[in-house]
């Protein structure tokens, strides 16, 4: 059995699967914050459980936001006071007594859409997650791009192409990103940028739901930022393809759900790649808030 843990603020989720990739359990508890003991004794409690329901040690594979194992062998997730900072893969490798693998949660994203059913027939698999921020991983083979420092697949910050003041003006405001850069296209292209957009062309200040709700009843201005916000999806999309390169382009996060997104971005990619480039297959995510926990549990389908 394969054990999939999906980490974040405040819940612990727990996935168990079978060698057929079918959920067959799931709990979740609330993560500790503040002593690293309750940390790592409430996962130990939980794959105790599966160990016992199931009768026998299954694999257990973690995502969890932030980088999973630093140069020193730590953990950074700031959104995970409890554990960040210390050795959490090895501490729960000796705990469990089986090797456990950690990854970043937007990696296992990917891996979770790159391991579905239809899927499995690609190679190279691209999830792009356009959320509260803009990121996503790669996955190669069925195994997760992990990159020197765990960064591979931080597409949201990426600055903004040349080519983007195109499309929203040559004037355009570069924001300053939270990572501490200018331009990053995560101010731009996330849940947050979509409303930021409509803002700073319209001056009016409303949500993305409220935007896509307008959109939907054929409301002039929202018509016109949807396709101005894929208009500058696809410039940028059009540089992160041409160098990955991938068979298929999952869309994940909040926006996906848009289906004008999904349905609008193939026909504006041509014009932004290489003429011999042919557009991946572009889907909207199968799995959404199971994703993490498919993800981590299938960090070890490569063995």
């Amino acid at each position: 059995m394969y054990y999939g843990f999906d980490i974040g603020g405040t819940k612990i989720a727990l996935g168990v699967f079978d060698n057929n990739r079918r959920l067959q359990w799931e709990t979740r508890v609330s993560t500790p914050r503040d002593s690293y003991d309750e940390f790592l004794a409430a996962i130990t409690s939980l794959v105790a459980q599966a160990d016992a329901r199931f009768g026998g040690k299954g694999s257990v594979g973690i995502g969890i936001p932030g980088m999973p194992e630093t140069a020193d062998g730590t953990l950074y997730a700031a959104n995970v006071p409890a554990a960040s900072g210390r050795p959490l893969r090895a501490d729960l490798s000796a705990r469990l007594g089986r090797d456990v693998r950690l990854d970043n949660d937007a990696n296992c994203f990917a891996l979770s859409e790159a391991w579905d059913d239809e899927f499995t027939q690609y190679p190279l698999v691209m999830g792009l997650i356009l959320g509260t921020g803009v990121g996503g991983g790669m996955v190669l083979n069925g195994k997760s791009i992990t990159g020197h420092n765990y960064i591979t697949g931080e597409f949201g910050h990426i600055r903004l192409p040349v080519d983007a003041l195109e499309v929203v003006g040559r004037d355009f405001p570069l924001t300053r990103c939270g990572c501490g850069q200018l331009g990053c296209i995560e101010n731009y292209l996330s849940g947050r940028g979509f409303a930021w957009l409509y803002e700073h062309f319209y001056q009016q200040s409303l949500s993305s739901p409220d935007i896509v709700a307008l959109w939907q009843q054929g409301d002039t201005r929202a018509r016109e930022h949807v396709e101005r916000y894929l208009d500058l999806l696809a410039v940028c999309l059009g540089n992160i393809l041409t160098i990955v390169d991938p068979d298929l382009l999952v869309l994940g996060g909040g926006l996906s759900n848009f289906s004008a997104i999904t349905e609008g971005l193939a026909a504006r990619l041509p014009r932004h790649l290489l003429p011999v480039a042919r557009v991946p297959r572009i889907e909207q995510a199968r799995h959404g808030d199971a994703g993490g926990m498919r993800g981590a549990a299938f960090l070890h389908l490569t063995d």
